[in-house]
């Protein structure tokens, strides 16, 4: 299922069109999480809520009013099975694009912090830089989706690295994806596994594409906590959705 989380229904018209067409696209339900302070105000909200899902693609399969549902969100994702998850982002101070982060940060599933600002999402190209951390494997899954499923082509972004892991992690990317007979482009980043994000992020603007994959920070440093992490930055200035995905570390295992 995909969920969109919305907390002003007033502005959350594109969130929704975007939301429900990628249901349609993948195949899922899509259900609509609303956060609502009082029976009066849920019941104002709903009234616009039934007007503006008249554009969706598909109706939701349920729409919930409830308090304090950005702190519950993994938990309510692992409870309803939530395959996708788009948070409505109305306010691009840091300040609020890390209360979405901090919220995310238990989630298994990937997810989109959509700006009101943002246009309906297409996914015609879709950019996907590769770093040389192992779980950028894990986007592979997702570019194939988009490309199977939305007819997206994918443009992979090699790190350029001193290194051979991001060049490893590329080609093992690529030989999911030709598994499928997808349209994929490779192509050499200018800037190394520390740089690349930003760049491809730009490069996407520029390029008009729909959407960047990214993975978010393992942990949370010093400097994070601080001054934001990286995710923070690149949410705050995408003009177009970045989608994240939280490395998993069951995934993956340290050798001696």
């Amino acid at each position: 299922m995909v969920l969109a989380y919305i907390q002003h229904i007033s502005t959350a018209n594109t969130l929704l069109l975007s939301a429900s067409q990628l249901a349609v696209q993948l195949g899922k339900n899509f259900g609509i999480l609303v956060e609502g302070n009082s029976t009066a105000h849920c019941r104002e909200d709903m009234i616009l809520l039934e007007h503006t899902q008249s554009d969706c693609s598909i109706s939701p399969s349920f729409t919930l009013f409830t308090n304090n549902a950005l702190a519950q969100i993994a938990d309510f994702c692992e409870s309803k099975e939530i395959s996708f998850l788009f948070l409505q982002l109305s306010q691009y101070s840091s300040k609020s694009i890390r209360l979405l982060l901090n919220a995310c940060r238990g989630l298994r599933i990937p997810y989109i912090l959509f700006k009101d600002s943002f246009n309906e999402i297409t996914l015609d190209k879709v950019f996907v830089p590769v770093t040389f951390l192992e779980e950028e494997v894990e986007k592979a899954q997702f570019a194939s989706a988009f490309a199977r499923f939305c007819n997206a082509k994918v443009f992979l972004f090699q790190a350029n690295d001193y290194g051979s892991k991001a060049a490893t992690n590329t080609k093992r990317i690529n030989e999911l994806l030709q598994k499928f007979n997808l349209q994929i482009v490779t192509k050499l980043a200018q800037h190394d596994s520390f740089k690349i994000e930003r760049e491809i992020v730009v490069k996407a603007m520029q390029d008009n594409a729909g959407l960047v994959i990214l993975t978010a920070s393992r942990e949370y440093g010093l400097d994070d906590i601080i001054f934001g992490p990286k995710e923070l930055k690149l949410v705050k200035l995408a003009s177009m959705p970045v989608l994240l995905i939280n490395p998993r570390g069951d995934l993956y295992a340290l050798c001696d």
